[in-house]
């Protein structure tokens, strides 16, 4: 009897073993596919960008007002596209261990500078105003720049997507520890509903608001900023009020003598 019943345990306990092999060699192989066909998908996608710009610069002859026009909504779609593809491949390199920081001396102020200019025109389209608040002088920070800008882009870039218009966005930061600085991204827009809260941060998630502005989106972002910044050794998080607005927050390592650069 004793035996019979050892005999079962062992069987479950091989049965659970080989289960979650299969689970990880199944996870392996998705992750493979999805980075093979990003990987396949940028080429055509960057030629095809290339093309629509040569056209819309008109080396290919004048265009009609129309045909710009229509040419530019092709050309934002493709760009939408490639910046998928982009996060996508972060994502899967990140998953599989290949995701590394090269940190050095980075002004924030001119970094947020370079942010909002960049989406200064995304800002015009949907009349919102772009601010910064950074103290003088500005303070210096070790951080990855261009992993940097993106977590700033993507926050900057979700408070437009959800701030109506006539409404404000703001960089802020301000003194955290003798390691960190604070920065947030502030916004006067809808604030997050209470039962998107929870899933803020996870892959692919979008919170269906009836009067999200028409400027794309497909849920990475903030799972991006996260991990960029955790990356970082810092911590986001965020403050909402629905029908005020939200300010996402982060910390990111200051610069100090003992950093070899």
């Amino acid at each position: 009897m004793d035996h019979s019943d050892d005999s079962g345990s062992d069987s479950g306990v091989v049965f659970s073993a080989r289960d979650m092999s299969a689970v990880r060699v199944a996870n392996h192989l998705r992750a493979n596919f999805v980075s093979m066909v990003s990987h396949e998908l940028r080429t055509p996608l960057n030629s095809v960008h290339g093309f629509i710009d040569l056209l819309m610069q008109g080396h290919i002859g004048l265009l009609t007002e129309e045909q710009q026009m229509y040419l530019g909504y092709a050309q934002e779609g493709v760009q939408q596209l490639i910046s998928i593809v982009e996060d996508i491949l972060f994502l899967t390199r990140s998953d599989s261990g290949q995701f590394e920081i090269k940190p050095e001396q980075v002004n924030l102020r001119v970094l947020a500078r370079q942010v909002l200019t960049s989406l200064q025109p995304q800002a015009v389209k949907a009349t919102v105003i772009l601010n910064k608040n950074i103290p003088a002088p500005s303070p210096v920070l070790y951080v990855d720049p261009q992993r940097m800008k993106q977590v700033l882009n993507n926050l900057v870039t979700n408070a437009i997507k959800y701030t109506p218009p006539g409404g404000t966005i703001t960089i802020r930061a301000r003194p955290y520890d003798k390691r960190f600085l604070m920065i947030s991204v502030e916004d006067t827009g809808y604030g997050i509903p209470i039962e998107d809260q929870p899933h803020i941060f996870e892959r692919f998630y979008q919170a269906d608001h009836h009067l999200q502005s028409k400027t794309g989106g497909y849920g990475l972002g903030l799972p991006i900023a996260k991990l960029i910044v955790e990356q970082h050794g810092g911590h986001i998080g965020f403050d909402t009020i629905p029908g005020k607005g939200t300010t996402f927050y982060f910390m990111a390592p200051l610069y100090v003598a003992s950093h070899v650069t």
